[in-house]
């Protein structure tokens, strides 16, 4: 299964589960997962997004299996989603120079980001 997400261009699941600190700094951060400039955050300290559907309650609305899938590839419940397939590499267009053939996000960063937010009730 490993070999065909990898083909796929998706990252597979990590064996382990997320740290939930980690994933908060992942969530708020404005590194490559900034989830604040499309989403609401409870808790931010700064000014959020509307782009996308507020997280304030994720983890009571979806599973956190459901919220890792959403994170790693959006388009795959919702073609026409603007967000960003964090955890797929292939198939993309315009992709800047530094991020061609990798994911933005490592799979790590996705279970520990997935993690956090499935605490957000």
């Amino acid at each position: 299964m490993k070999r065909v997400l990898v083909l796929l261009g998706l990252i597979p699941c990590t064996a382990f589960a997320g740290d939930i600190d980690k994933g908060r700094q992942v969530v708020l951060a404005r590194g490559d997962g900034n989830c604040l400039l499309c989403h609401e955050v409870p808790g931010a300290e700064r000014p959020a997004g509307n782009i996308g559907p507020s997280l304030a309650g994720i983890g009571s609305r979806l599973p956190k299996s459901d919220i890792r899938a959403r994170i790693t590839d959006a388009s795959r419940f919702n073609a026409k989603t603007v967000m960003p397939p964090y955890g797929r590499a292939m198939g993309l267009h315009a992709v800047a120079p530094q991020y061609r053939g990798k994911p933005l996000l490592t799979p790590e960063q996705i279970d520990d980001a997935a993690e956090y937010l499935a605490t957000l009730k």
